[in-house]
């Protein structure tokens, strides 16, 4: 985020402070504690928290997030509550705005109500650990953000653990304005519609069933208000949503989010399994993920957690390993709504619309904490909220994320005690998240693969496109019964890889599932990988992990050549290239460019598709065979194409570097870049600088460099050996030794091994507190 450029020299000169821990001697007396609860960290600052109950236990932890990441948590639950424009002023207004329409905060503290005693006990032991911290900290030892913003923390409360969730939900389950673009292609040419929409690809890994019958086409709902355009209000709300996105490094592009795997022992080197997960979301400073390891009598956890969220999301205990990437079902549908005096058309007759309104705070002034009050109006359906809106046509939103029965957070819970396979499922049957692919690994030498995840069924059709709000068609009659979610127990392949690729074959039940699946790419890479590999070891995976090669635009890059069309230097470097993004390759970068090229200029042609349609859906087949169906008329011909595309690209890439190809390396273009929001800010923005440097990978590749949220590798049993990285490091903040030590060991494939035993925990350590009751 951009922000701040009314920030004087006044903010810039404002506390050069370190952060202290709170409490930080051995025995220090800690209030709300039961019984004694021990605290070591490792050399990168990872805690090892051990008590003897429950409550304990989150509370600690609670305590220890807060004291590397206060500021983070505060504006976590900022955004997901429409509130950051209380401490960045007007520039994030309309941001707030836009959450303030889903409603969120009433979520929460909905789905509060409805949790289980146990779950609630340790949001409540959580929430009272980050308030121990809260209100021991002297405020001129807040966090820097707090002090340069001039504000302070309010108490944390357990439902702002739950609506941090929905930025989740947000980031991994917004599919809504597909539909409006299916819905504006739908006055296409039908083939040309089928190229757009395909599914179906000779690239696809999938998991589920098989091709045993046609893809399904987007016909089944009959098109609403088509006859307006819509995109400039999408791409505002595109524009708000990835920027607030950003800011917490929870942008998932296209939902295209991670790489996971489990190998059976059959497949090893050592006779057992392995688990890798690495997901993908948006870089930022401090990052995502906080890495930590809970104890109690009958419960062992290591792995990584969102600040907030108390136990373990992703990781392993005693007995099993997970981990997960998304699938990106179709969870959301638009409503044509007829409004009039205050009632919208229903199936059953008018109803009135309720309005709800919400008081946005805003500062006027960045630098001056008083606030000024705009009052937004939403108005609800039954259906949702509206979100769309022209003249007397507007569009409300379904989506699971608004229903309070849905929360992300209570299934962690119980994986984090469950011993097997069946305890696992069990677990995932309260999972009311993005849908997820979560693989699993146990010490027993099994492996397994399970869709969870609310995805509805409609009266009619799959959600493709908007619905009339006045029809019964759109109703959704039901979720998906888990029995016939996807899953696989020791299949005889003794693998089992997710990619957010599409998952079920055409002969699935519910097409709804994989129809906005990710481009196939990083999955077949994937599979050719870890199929080729019959003594499969934590190294393997590794290698797998920081793989560079590029399948698509391999193939592009020798379509080009074989147009035998371009100058000589240009036609040798395509030849000769490997395929792979590599930090040196000039050729990566400019092959690139091209693609982009072409896909930019082919939906220019043939509007209103879009560039990344024609990249994922099109480009790999129809430049292959030379389509004459998507060439455009300019051109006479694809080598004609490719020339124009050429010329672009040399004289953008020479503007951007210089006319010496030999400076057009790919590390420029994928050079590491983990944004705080205050980076941008005059004079103190410097404080919060982080590593610059070239990375491998682009977003078609096992690795995908910046995006890489962390990595993960573990051989359940051998838990000692399990290694976990993330990008930069535990503390929110940047005077701290652990703001950016991960840093060389996530860009260099070294992985640090994250020990679990007593033992290995006790030799790794470098601190020992034990924390008392008061």
């Amino acid at each position: 985020m951009k922000l701040f450029s009314v920030f004087g020299a006044a903010i810039g000169i404002l506390f050069i402070i370190n952060v202290q821990h709170v409490l930080s001697q051995s025995g220090a007396a800690m209030p709300g504690l039961r019984d004694p609860v021990r605290v070591q960290r490792d050399d990168r600052g990872i805690p090892y928290i051990e008590a003897k109950n429950e409550y304990d236990l989150y509370f600690v932890q609670g305590y220890v997030v807060a004291s590397d990441r206060l500021w983070q948590l505060d504006l976590l639950r900022r955004l997901a509550r429409g509130e950051t424009a209380e401490i960045f002023g007007r520039m994030t207004l309309e941001q707030d705005k836009r959450w303030r329409r889903f409603g969120f905060a009433k979520v929460a503290t909905e789905s509060l109500i409805k949790m289980g005693p146990e779950i609630s006990l340790a949001l409540r032991a959580y929430s009272d650990g980050v308030n121990a911290y809260i209100s021991a900290l002297p405020d001129d030892k807040l966090p820097r953000e707090f002090q340069i913003l001039r504000y302070k923390p309010r108490p944390w409360e357990p439902a702002d653990s739950l609506v941090i969730g929905k930025i989740l939900a947000d980031a991994l389950s917004s599919t809504y304005q597909r539909d409006l673009q299916r819905l504006a292609i739908s006055g296409m040419p039908a083939d040309k519609i089928a190229d757009l929409t395909r599914t179906v690809t000779p690239f696809d890994v999938v998991l589920f069933g098989k091709d045993s019958k046609p893809a399904g086409r987007v016909s089944e709902v009959a098109p609403r208000q088509n006859d307006i355009d819509w995109s400039e209000q999408l791409f505002k709300d595109n524009e708000l949503r990835e920027a607030s996105l950003r800011s917490v490094g929870l942008f998932a592009e296209d939902l295209a989010a991670s790489n996971n795997w489990v190998i059976s022992g059959k497949r090893t080197a050592s006779g057992k399994p392995i688990l890798a997960n690495d997901p993908h979301l948006a870089p930022a400073a401090p990052g995502i993920w906080y890495m930590a390891h809970l104890s109690i009598p009958g419960v062992k956890a290591a792995g990584v957690t969102f600040p907030g969220t108390p136990g373990i999301v992703l990781g392993h205990n005693e007995h099993i390993a997970w981990g997960a990437t998304n699938v990106g079902p179709d969870v959301q549908d638009l409503y044509a709504e007829t409004i009039s005096d205050g009632k919208a058309i229903t199936p059953s007759g008018p109803k009135n619309v309720r309005t709800r309104i919400e008081s946005i705070r805003f500062r006027a002034n960045p630098a001056d904490p008083s606030l000024s009050t705009e009052e937004l109006s939403v108005t609800e359906t039954d259906n949702g909220p509206i979100i769309l809106s022209q003249g007397d046509r507007s569009y409300s939103l379904k989506w699971t994320a608004l229903d309070p029965k849905n929360n992300e957070v209570e299934a962690f819970f119980l994986i984090n005690r469950a011993k097997n396979w069946d305890e696992f499922r069990m677990a995932l049957r309260s999972y009311g998240g993005p849908t997820q692919n979560f693989v699993y690994a146990d010490a027993k030498g099994n492996i397994g693969w399970q869709v969870a995840g609310a995805i509805p069924i409609r009266r009619v059709g799959d959600g493709a496109l908007p619905y009339d709000a006045g029809k019964t068609d759109g109703d959704w009659i039901g979720m998906i019964p888990f029995a016939e979610l996807p899953f696989l127990y020791n299949p005889p392949e003794g693998f089992i890889m997710t990619a957010n690729q599409r998952i079920v074959g055409t002969d699935y039940k519910y097409p709804q599932m994989s129809r906005d699946a990710a481009p196939p790419w990083r999955a077949r890479r994937l599979y050719e990988l870890i199929s080729a590999d019959a003594k499969a070891t934590l190294d393997g995976s590794e290698a797998a992990q920081f793989d560079n090669l590029n399948i698509p635009l391999k193939m592009f890059a020798a379509d080009l050549a074989g147009m035998n069309v371009l100058d000589e230097a240009t036609l040798n470097a395509l030849k000769k290239w490997d395929g792979r993004m590599s930090i040196t390759s000039t050729t990566a970068t400019y092959v690139n460019e091209v693609r982009n090229c072409f896909g930019e200029t082919i939906a220019n042609a043939f509007r209103p598709a879009t560039a990344a349609a024609v990249r994922e859906r099109v480009l790999y087949w129809a430049v292959r065979d030379r389509s004459s169906r998507w060439l455009p008329s300019t051109f006479k011909d694809y080598g004609e194409l490719a020339k124009y595309c050429d010329a672009q690209t040399v004289e953008k890439l020479s503007k951007k570097y210089s006319a010496d190809r030999e400076t057009w390396n790919w590390g420029k273009e994928a050079a590491s870049s983990f944004p705080h929001p205050l980076a941008q800010a005059p004079l103190i923005g410097t404080l919060f600088v982080t590593p610059k440097a070239g990375l491998n990978g682009s977003g078609q590749t096992p690795n995908v460099a910046s995006y890489v949220s962390m990595r993960h590798i573990v051989s359940p049993g051998d838990w000692d050996k399990k290694r976990f990285v993330i990008p930069l490091g535990q503390s929110g903040d940047p005077s701290s030794k652990h703001f950016r030590d991960q840093f060389g060991a996530w860009s260099s494939g070294k992985t640090p091994i994250f020990p679990f035993t007593a033992a290995a925990v006790k030799a790794s350590a470098v601190s020992d507190i034990t924390y008392l009751p008061k």
